[in-house]
This record gives C-alpha cells, sequence and structure tokens, in this order.
C-alpha cells in the first residue's frame, strides 16, 4: 500500500507551487486548505511547520516544508514522473532549483522592500546584486528548452513559478527570454490542473461579505 500524501496548503500562496509538483508526479493526494492567520499558527498545523506558514506536505511519517525542497523531494519519491536527471547529470537541476531559492527570490524580495544593496555592501549577501542575479537568470533559460536541458524537470516547475509570478505582478521587468520560458513551462496539463485546483480551493474558501 503507498503511503498517504497530504497537501497542507492554500490557494493564495507558494502553496500553488507544491500543488503543480503533486499534479506533475501524478500520485494520489488529499489536499488541506490552511486559512492565514490563527489556524496557521495553531498548535496542530506548527506540529506540521513550526514556522506556521504554508506549504508543507506530509508522506506517510514524513513531512517536508520549503517549496524548493518539496518539488525535490517529490521528484525523487515518484522517480516514475522523470522529474529529476540521473544523478550523474544533476549538476545544472540542483543548481538552478537553489538559484531560485537562494539568490533570485532574496534579490527580488529585497528589491521589492526598497532594500537594494549598495556597492559596498554587495560582498556581504549572498546574491551581490539583483542586476546580476537577472542576467545570469536571462542567459539560463535562452540557453535549453528548460532550465536543466532539453528535459522539463522539477527545477522548471520552482523556477518557472517564481517567473511567472514576476512577470504577474511586476517584480520581474518582461524580457523575452522570460516571456518565452514562461510560455513553455506554463503550457503544460499539470500547470493548467493545478491552477485549476487552486482556483476552485480560493472560492470556496473565500470569507463571506
Amino acid at each position: 500500500m503507498t503511503d498517504p500524501l497530504i497537501l497542507y496548503t492554500n490557494p493564495m500562496s507558494r502553496g500553488r507551487i507544491a500543488r503543480w509538483m503533486l499534479e506533475e508526479v501524478g500520485a494520489a493526494y488529499h489536499t488541506e486548505v490552511v486559512a492565514f492567520g490563527s489556524p496557521m499558527k495553531s498548535p496542530q498545523y506548527l506540529a506540521i511547520n513550526p514556522m506556521g506558514k504554508v506549504p508543507a506536505i506530509r508522506h506517510g511519517e514524513t513531512v517536508v516544508t520549503e517549496c524548493a525542497a518539496i518539488c525535490a523531494y517529490l521528484a525523487d519519491a515518484f522517480p516514475e514522473a522523470g522529474l529529476a536527471p540521473p544523478l550523474a547529470e544533476r549538476g545544472a537541476y540542483y543548481r538552478w532549483l537553489f538559484f531560485a531559492a537562494g539568490p533570485l527570490e532574496a534579490a527580488i524580495t529585497d528589491r521589492d522592500l526598497g532594500m537594494e544593496p549598495n556597492i559596498a555592501q554587495q560582498g556581504r549577501v549572498g546574491y551581490g546584486s539583483i542586476e546580476s542575479v537577472l542576467e545570469t537568470l536571462e542567459v539560463a533559460v535562452s540557453a535549453h528548452e528548460f532550465i536543466a536541458g532539453p528535459h522539463f524537470s522539477a527545477a522548471d516547475v520552482y523556477l518557472g513559478s517564481h517567473i511567472g509570478w514576476g512577470l504577474q505582478f511586476g517584480s520581474l521587468e518582461s524580457c523575452p527570454a522570460f516571456a518565452d520560458y514562461w510560455a513553455r513551462v506554463s503550457e503544460r496539463e499539470a500547470y493548467r490542473r493545478a491552477s485549476s485546483l487552486d482556483a476552485q480551493a480560493a472560492r470556496q474558501n473565500a470569507s463571506p461579505l
């Protein structure tokens, strides 16, 4: 018997990344929608994620939090989906998965909050400057059809989500390389299913007027 798989999420959160990844692997899972505020900080949910944030997954007795970790875990837990390269070919896969989780997210967040480091401070932050991060990313998404080579992987779920949201909400300035890459990854059927499920969950859990 396969271990039960539970997604703890909110449709207006980064849980959309985990949902997309779950749809890609094709495993059966149960969804627990966790409301913002006190439910997310309740003792019951803090036992799942002490940060009091979504998403999280429970797979049998294994709990995984953090979107990049969830993507990597699910790719390994369900190898038949083909979402992680063979171990000897994982250099680019790991590089860009954690580039998005580290330098990209940190740089974009700092810019959104008006906290970009000056030249003297750039050596003290992991990403250096947002200009170097975005230049590096633009080259990377232009080099191959997908971020780690010719095949779609879990790294595309995670990085693609960041680029898609950045283009949608204006935290990333649109350029042909970003727009073309997002068009490629967002046309996947699993992404469409995940988006539809999150839209349905948002409607069902909307606060009454």
